[in-house]
């Protein structure tokens, strides 16, 4: 009965997992990246390897780049970016190449990873009151332009602290970065007089 079992798992079950994989009726195709493209269907998008195998499934949080030719989502550094919106507010992070959330969606903002870093707005919270007839506190919310690593680590502060009302109703869209990598070492920050600041991060 062992032995009849074994042959059903090797003849029958085995074969169904090793035949290729058809992916049809797609709205979109990327062009092969990293060794995946990326693929859309009912407003989701997936990733596929260069057999044509889905190795992320359809999900509805991948965010897509504009590239030269057209958009949709990327990885680099084996990072892709994915957002979570809460009470109106999109919050940014990343998943690896095997779909797993690797930086958990917490900016309000992020470029794609370039050398091991991104650019991400870090939100911060700051109690600056308590209103005791209410019994709750008072906040300031603020966001500085960061550096992080692949864990999602902050690394290096390109700007101070920039205040922001944290409601739907008043941020409405991502803030904008406004921050380029120049070199390793060297960053283009836009001030407050909407000139740019140059950010050595080696100083």
């Amino acid at each position: 009965m062992k032995k009849a079992t074994l042959l059903f798992l090797i003849f029958i079950i085995i074969p169904l997992f090793t035949q290729a994989q058809s992916v049809t009726n797609m709205d979109y195709v990327s062009p092969v990246h990293n060794d995946v493209a990326a693929i859309k269907k009912d407003g989701k998008w997936a990733f596929i390897n260069t057999e044509g195998r889905i190795i992320i499934n359809f999900r509805d949080d991948l965010v897509a780049t504009k590239t030269e030719s057209d958009t949709y989502p990327i990885f680099y550094n084996d990072r892709c970016k994915i957002v979570v919106v809460k009470d109106g507010i999109s919050y940014f992070g990343f998943i690896n190449n095997i779909g797993e959330t690797v930086i958990k969606p917490q900016f309000l903002n992020v470029t794609n990873f370039n050398n091991g870093n991104a650019i991400a707005l870090e939100v911060t919270k700051k109690v600056i009151a308590k209103n005791s007839a209410l019994g709750k506190d008072i906040v300031n919310y603020s966001y500085y332009k960061v550096l992080i690593n692949t864990d999602g680590e902050v690394t290096d502060y390109l700007s101070h602290g920039i205040n922001i009302v944290l409601d739907k109703d008043f941020l409405k869209a991502a803030p904008q970065i406004n921050t380029k990598r120049i070199t390793e070492h060297l960053y283009a920050v836009k001030n407050k007089k909407n000139l740019w600041d140059i950010i050595n991060i080696k100083d």
